[in-house]
């Protein structure tokens, strides 16, 4: 079954793992039926400033503008099984959690959770402060996953993207994908 899939980039630090996040769904198409992006104006200058590129734009997946209500995974009825924020600013974390639906970004978070289907926030900001953790608090306990943009090490990776992927692969395993990664305690 292929899936179809919301990425929202906001404008926290982390176009890493957006940037590998969707290297990783071109290489997953096969389980895929569609991947719909929005992307904050900050996202987009946080992208330039800390990957040198705009790179974003030239991924094969339909763009939608941060404003466009439209956009079919606005409505339940467009039926888009997943919805990644990464990485996910606290302010919009907090707009989620508030039910604030002020963006597409936020608009299709809301619908997410009202359909009872699965949204990953890979929250990217430290420290954390009493706000922060309850409206995490908040969100799961609307359904959502909070997945930290907190690498692992055991796979003993090298290079900052392999540092990243490991936040990385993580998520696409709560996507539900079949992805081929590091698993602990096993050999390569």
């Amino acid at each position: 079954m292929t899936k179809k899939i919301i990425v929202a980039i906001t404008g926290a630090s982390g176009a890493i793992y957006a940037k590998l996040l969707l290297d990783k769904l071109q290489q997953l198409s096969d389980q895929i039926a569609d991947v719909g992006i929005v992307m904050s104006d900050n996202a987009r200058q946080v992208w330039k400033f800390e990957l040198d590129n705009d790179a974003y734009s030239q991924y094969p997946f339909r763009f939608y503008d941060k404003n466009d209500f439209m956009a079919p995974f606005a409505s339940g009825s467009a039926k888009f099984d997943t919805m990644v924020i990464i990485p996910c600013s606290m302010g919009t974390l907090g707009r989620i959690a508030g039910g604030i639906s002020n963006d597409l970004t936020t608009r299709a978070a809301d619908v997410i959770l009202k359909e009872r289907r699965k949204l990953i926030l890979v929250a990217r900001d430290t420290p954390l402060n009493l706000i922060h953790i309850r409206n995490m608090q908040t969100v799961t306990e609307a359904g959502g996953i909070i997945c930290p943009a907190v690498p692992s090490f055991y796979s003993k990776p090298t290079t900052i993207e392999q540092v990243a992927l490991t936040v990385v692969d993580r998520v696409v395993d709560l996507m539900g994908l079949d992805n081929k990664s590091y698993r602990w305690n096993e050999c390569d």
